[in-house]
């Protein structure tokens, strides 16, 4: 029986990633998350303590790992964060001293352990910030430390009914692994339904204010006279089948997605239903206030997704294991060529 895979967690937030690849039967050896609040949700569902802030961290003291895993901050590269910083007169993308950087403390990283693989995640505005150099930039570093890349923007749509558009950065060591046979996975048939995801009994608190309720119609209206596509997000479950994305920004106003109902003004979704359209189980345990949750959720990343993309990234580390065997056993016969298995071929 083959050996678990290990992995390492970084920018873990609420573990949606450590979700995702234990549920394929790895092991996570080491985590890394600097919210408290955040914490405070893995700890309650994984039972280990993540370690703080990544930059503080010496990479030689971090366990050996199969795969390394992160989604670096998307804030200095997301649409709605370089707009804000723009209009703050702040610096964004790479220039963002706080956030920007941090891509090259995971590249650090990579370079002090060697996984075999890396995944990494970011807002789908990567690839074409900055006129797609700070795209041009990660990719070069990645490739200059040895790894063969594989990038693709997937929609989480077909996996929650959530329209989330993220790009997922793979890349293998070319050092390491002779045969880098990665496919990312099939887009599946079906849009998932808003109606999956509901709760039937909801607390009145959830339902927005009047006063709420019309500044928001108010405010898409002139936005609308102005030729913008800013406003609220209204969902009716009995026609709609996805929302937009939820944002960490959802604690404010719940404007981006609003539940129609039949009485009265439409209404936030619960913590609860936020974790489902993130594609957490019910068994996740929701231990801090609705607006940390709300934050927490609207941070994290689609489980489904990235456990299919984990299943493609197993399967090639799978492969190779197999190849490994091989020659191996070629060289105990003296064959000297590597030959596959007839599956495999």
């Amino acid at each position: 029986m083959s050996k678990p895979l290990t992995f390492i967690d970084l920018f873990a937030g609420i573990g949606g990633t450590r979700t995702a690849f234990e549920r394929l039967g790895n092991t996570c050896v080491f985590s890394s998350e600097w919210n408290v609040f955040a914490q405070k949700t893995y700890f309650a569902n994984y039972g280990d303590m993540p370690h703080g802030d990544i930059t503080k961290i010496n990479p030689n003291l971090i366990p050996n790992h199969d795969i390394l895993l992160g989604g670096f901050p998307c804030q200095p590269f997301s649409i709605a964060g370089v707009s804000k910083k723009i209009s703050l007169g702040r610096k964004h993308g790479f220039e963002d001293e706080r956030q920007g950087n941090l891509f090259f403390d995971v590249a650090g990283i990579i370079k002090a352990k060697r996984p075999r693989v890396f995944m990494l995640e970011n807002v789908k505005n990567l690839l074409t910030h900055d006129k797609k150099r700070t795209f041009e930039i990660i990719v070069n570093t990645l490739k200059d430390l040895g790894y063969e890349i594989h990038f693709k923007i997937i929609d989480a749509k077909y996996y929650v009914p959530q329209h989330r558009e993220r790009i997922f950065i793979v890349g293998f060591d070319k050092h390491q692994i002779r045969n880098i046979n990665f496919t990312f996975p099939d887009t599946p048939d079906d849009i998932k339904s808003i109606t999956t995801i509901l709760e039937e009994n909801v607390d009145a608190k959830y339902t927005i204010s009047d006063k709420l309720w019309n500044y928001l119609q108010k405010y898409a209206a002139t936005q609308k006279a102005k030729g913008n596509g800013f406003g609220y997000g209204l969902v009716d479950p009995e026609h709609d089948k996805t929302t937009r994305t939820l944002s960490a920004r959802y604690y404010k106003d719940g404007a981006e997605i609003l539940i129609k109902q039949h009485e009265g003004n439409p209404r936030r979704l619960t913590p609860r239903e936020c974790a489902r359209l993130m594609g957490f189980d019910d068994s996740f345990k929701i231990v801090v206030s609705d607006t940390q949750a709300y934050k927490q959720f609207g941070n994290s990343i689609v489980v489904p997704v990235v456990e299919a993309v984990g299943k493609q990234i197993n399967q090639t580390l799978s492969l190779e294991q197999k190849y490994e065997k091989i020659a191996l056993i070629n060289e105990d016969v003296g064959l000297g060529q590597l030959q596959p298995f007839p599956e495999a071929a």
